[in-house]
């Protein structure tokens, strides 16, 4: 039902929207898949990285701007390539990679400031040097 789907809708964004929000929802949509083993697994995976991409890197309505979301989620985003428990970032690493590219597309100048910069900035530290 209408309503169902907009509770649903409510509560995954208030969580986005809270530290360590990204993580928790990319936690809990892609518990239970297969990680990194097998083809199989890797195409059922693939598919719910590109499904959880979507979900993060459209604004929920109780944002008050596009900016606003992107400088609240995209360091939690950039977080998710730093995990060290194998089988977890493998997962997290395919949604923050489905994520990244998701969002450049949709908002390329909102994506290089909030998303590209940061990820870059060492290696631009380095060239300057």
């Amino acid at each position: 039902p209408a309503w169902l789907r907009r509770l649903c809708g409510q509560l995954l964004s208030e969580r986005l929207l809270r530290p360590s929000g990204v993580q928790a929802v990319v936690r809990g949509i892609m518990e239970g898949t297969g990680g990194c083993a097998g083809a199989e697994a890797a195409a059922v995976d693939w598919r719910k990285c590109d499904a959880v991409a979507k979900i993060l890197a459209s604004c929920p309505q109780q944002c008050l701007s596009l900016e606003d979301y992107y400088s609240l989620v995209c360091p939690q985003i950039l977080d998710l390539l730093h995990i060290q428990d194998k089988l977890t970032a493998c997962q997290f690493q395919g949604v923050a990679t489905r994520t990244l590219l998701t969002m450049v597309k949709e908002h390329p100048q909102l994506a290089e400031k909030h998303l590209l910069q940061p990820l870059l900035a060492p290696l631009l530290r380095c060239s300057e040097a």
